[in-house]
């Protein structure tokens, strides 16, 4: 490829240049950063991938000959080069000189400058901005008698357009649309926004500009007789579900002021209905009322389709509301096929779900599901059998409203919220022990009008670990093994309770729905939980005895008591259509207290793996510099209380659905405490900063539409568990020791 790269003029035409740089210059660098000028080019060159024009490097391995297989293969593959094109040219200064415009700028000029050089050019386009128009007076004339002093005097006020601000397109059209909405959510059913004009004048030799805004009376199509505004009010609102034949008998029932219409059967409870609807009779015409009805009946998983029809009655203001909804079918099924790799040890697990989208008629969302897996275990010596058996069961039961009292139901409806009550129970057979963990679960989800934020409240979740039987071999050699005892193996070999209760913010600039990818955007996210408060509380207060190892017990059974909190940060920064770039920063700490010296395993903080530092494997790194010898138990021991995870990845389009990344990875685990088990892996003020991993590596993803697919391979950089030349992985590497491969679905962050 880099032998070719020097004949690309034998593609390029006699005549015509290859577009090989565009830049966009301004005189003003604040104006070019606030109106991003520079994507307004319509022809750009060819796609660079990590700065390299490789898609055309492709091209050219394809030599003149299309009379060739090989040849039309690697046009295909590749990329064909950019032909200079004059008249893209002037769309992209007529643009940049619109969005001047519109801004402001009336008297924005844009230069061409063109660097030639044998069949290749440059192209610089310069910018001039000129002087900022800004408005001197404003004047509105409404020809509504009813409308005149609420929009020349009350209103002035809230307005958009004000004395000395820039004369702006997009301020001229925000203030019609501003008042538009105001009064259609005022009972102004008939008000647009083509009801409000502007005209402005300027003087000579002067930047100042005098608008004038005019509100015009009100005339269907511009053809009949103008007549003033009217406000109109909701008269009777009807349900019409499921009527697919109008010829067909309904049946009706009146509930609440409402009408109900159906055929058959009403397959929605009536107050369902009701509560999501933001439509009342005898209410003035509200505009966002009626969208946000249509997106809470959307938002239900029993309503298949929904609609909204209003009809006028003659001779009144009144306005008559048909919601029409469709239920969706209520029952699935589904099914699953695993397979699974843990470690080199081959398996395969099965799973079978069942679903009903509306249980009670209220669009309860009913889920129950199994699963059976199976793992041929190799490398273990003095055991009975090698195999590995899970089975799990779970069932969720959630509703579209907020189960609380004194909350009412349209508080619920108009934050979107849900309850969800969830009990789960998983057994696992090794041949090492036998565990049994049974889940109940309580909790609440909300989020606000623009859907930016998203809150998750855990009201109770409880775990009870139960260990029926713990094989002789096992137990000698990690838990009761005179010497060789594992503190932190053997607190999660025994019976446990945990009670959580927990909390989590998200927020994301441009909405939980929307994709930050190759945007400018950001996320956070900030989690606190705690587990065995009330328990400790009603031990001390009944005055209960501890156990031989200084717990208190509920039911004989000792429960964890810690506090966890975790903040993750993401941010997206977009370099053009097909850069961008990405940073994401997370901490979590956990600290046990009071009933428990050690965290459950399950709340235990691991580092490595495809969404941390990508050049150690899952769960390989840390805490601290500890090297575990031990690998049979190194996936309880490479586990802390304290992470802090560092990510800066380049990420880059290639072609059709396939973009690239380059990734700088960095961080670590810690615990709080000193272990006898984890040498070296406690946190230090003094010294974590010297305990840090950094890894590098580069990235596949496939978009699917659906979910991404991601390969990213990882080299160690700096490895904390050693010291000396072995520290530095960058400068003396081992691919056997250093390198990591990862496989995943979905983006790391």
């Amino acid at each position: 490829m880099m032998m070719v790269s020097c004949s690309v003029d034998r593609y390029i035409p006699e005549g015509v240049h290859m577009l090989t740089g565009v830049a966009v210059t301004c005189d003003d660098e604040e104006i070019q950063k606030t109106y991003l000028l520079g994507d307004y080019v319509v022809q750009s060159t060819n796609t660079k991938w990590f700065g390299a024009r490789i898609p055309l490097k492709i091209y050219m391995l394809s030599g003149t000959d299309t009379t060739k297989r090989s040849c039309r293969f690697w046009r295909k593959l590749g990329e064909a080069p950019v032909l200079y094109d004059s008249v893209q040219s002037e769309h992209t200064m007529s643009d940049i000189r619109k969005v001047l415009n519109n801004a402001g700028y009336m008297k924005a000029e844009v230069e061409e400058f063109q660097m030639v050089k044998g069949k290749k050019v440059n192209v610089l386009y310069n910018v001039h901005p000129r002087q900022r128009y800004t408005i001197r007076e404003i004047d509105r004339v409404v020809d509504d008698n009813g409308l005149r002093h609420f929009l020349t005097v009350e209103d002035t006020s809230k307005s958009l357009l004000k004395p000395g601000l820039p004369f702006e397109v997009t301020a001229l059209n925000g203030e019609r649309n501003r008042i538009a909405t105001m009064l259609r959510n005022n009972g102004y059913y008939k008000f647009t926004k083509e009801d409000v004009r502007f005209t402005a004048d300027t003087a000579r030799n002067s930047t100042e500009v005098d608008v004038m805004m005019r509100v015009k009376l009100h005339q269907d199509n511009g053809r009949t007789e103008a007549t003033e505004h009217h406000q109109y009010t909701i008269g009777s609102v009807n349900f019409l579900a499921d009527i697919t034949s109008p010829s067909r008998p309904t049946d009706s029932i009146q509930f609440r002021g409402y009408n109900f219409r159906y055929q058959d059967q009403l397959h929605f409870r009536k107050r369902l209905l009701i509560s999501h609807s933001m439509v009342r009779p005898g209410d003035l015409y509200n505009d966002s009322y009626f969208r946000r009805t249509y997106t809470n009946y959307t938002r239900l998983g029993a309503v298949g389709f929904s609609n909204i029809q209003l009809t006028e009655r003659p001779g009144s203001d009144t306005l008559d509301c048909n919601i029409i909804v469709n239920h969706a079918k209520p029952h699935s099924f589904g099914f699953d096929v695993e397979a699974t790799n843990s470690a080199g040890d081959l398996g395969a697990a099965l799973s079978t779900s069942y679903q009903n989208k509306n249980l009670f008629r209220g669009s309860e969302s009913f889920l129950f599901k199994i699963r059976g897996a199976y793992e041929a275990i190799t490398g273990l010596e003095g055991y009975e059998g090698n195999n590995y058996f899970e089975f799990g069961a779970e069932t969720t039961l959630g509703f579209p409203a907020f189960l609380l009292p004194y909350v009412k139901r349209e508080w619920g409806t108009e934050h979107n919220a849900t309850s969800e009550i969830g009990l789960q129970y998983n057994m696992q057979n090794r041949p090492e022990f036998q565990r049994h963990v049974l889940t109940a679960a309580w909790r609440y989800k909300w989020s606000n009008r623009n859907q930016h934020v998203q809150h998750r409240y855990d009201l109770v979740e409880i775990n009870y670990v139960y260990m029926p039987w713990i094989s002789r071999t096992f137990r000698e050699q990690y838990l009761d093994s005179l010497g060789k005892t594992n503190a932190i193996l053997k607190y999660n070999y025994e019976n446990l309770l945990i009670t959580k209760m927990g909390y989590t913010y998200t927020y994301n600039s441009l909405g939980a729905r929307e994709q930050t990818y190759g945007k400018n955007a950001y996320t956070f996210r900030f989690n606190i939980e705690t587990s065995g408060n009330v328990l400790n509380a009603l031990s001390h207060l009944t005055g209960e005895h501890k156990n031989n190892q200084g717990q208190f017990t509920f039911a004989g059974i000792a429960y964890a008591q810690y506090v966890r909190t975790d903040l993750d940060i993401a941010k997206s920064i977009r370099i053009d259509k097909n850069n961008s770039l990405a940073l994401h920063g997370a901490l979590g700490i956990a600290y046990p207290y009071g009933n428990s010296n050690q965290l459950p395993f399950e709340k235990r903080y691991f580092a490595g793996g495809a969404n941390s530092v990508r050049g150690w494997s899952v769960r390989s790194l840390g805490p601290g510099t500890y090297n575990g010898k031990d690998r049979g138990i190194n996936f309880l021991n490479q586990s802390g209380d304290i992470k802090l995870d560092f990510s800066l990845e380049y990420r880059a389009q290639l072609f059709w659905k396939f973009s690239g990344a380059a990734f700088i990875d960095a961080g670590n685990i810690w615990t709080i405490r000193q272990y006898d088990d984890q040498p070296g892996g406690d946190f230090r003020i003094g010294r974590f900063w010297k305990e840090i991993a950094f890894s590098y590596g580069i990235g596949l993803r496939m978009d699917a539409n659906f979910f991404i697919v991601r390969f990213d391979a990882g080299m160690k950089a700096i490895d904390p568990a050693y010291t000396g030349r072995d520290h530095y992985p960058i400068l003396h590497h081992n691919l056997s020791r250093d390198f990591a491969f990862h496989f995943a679905v979905g983006l790391p962050f």
